[in-house]
């Protein structure tokens, strides 16, 4: 009897914490709504073929996949993980004041912007 009163507490509390994770998890984040015009206002005028950040950086912001490509030294982003994508790292100002972006006399992003972008990171960078 001890048995069956444990096993039904343990899966009342696992659909519990199920049912609260659904009710307090963030809207989706559509890449192509959310996403992309952040990174067209802020990002794309240097992160493309012959912009300074692509010759820099070989870092291209002119499509999902170029995005997720990175650069030869690696991702910029991480799917799932925000603190490790470095996308993350330089327009948070986590990395060296002199590689933090946007670069130079650019006006930083916007702290709500840079939260979609972290919220697309952490559910999967998904290209919807």
């Amino acid at each position: 009897m001890t048995k069956v009163r444990i096993a039904s507490a343990l899966l009342v509390t696992a659909w519990l914490t199920v049912l609260t994770a659904a009710c307090s998890s963030e809207p989706d984040i559509s890449f192509a709504q959310d996403v992309r015009p952040i990174l067209d206002k802020n990002c794309l005028s240097c992160h493309q073929a012959g912009g300074s950040g692509f010759e820099a950086s070989g870092f291209s912001m002119a499509s999902y996949d170029e995005l997720m490509k990175g650069t030869e030294g690696g991702p910029m982003i991480i799917p799932g993980d925000v603190e490790g994508s470095n996308l993350l790292v330089l327009m948070e100002g986590r990395a060296d004041p002199s590689i933090s972006m946007p670069h130079g006399s650019l006006d930083p992003v916007p702290g709500a912007d840079i939260a979609v972008i972290r919220n697309w990171i952490a559910q999967g960078a998904k290209n919807n």
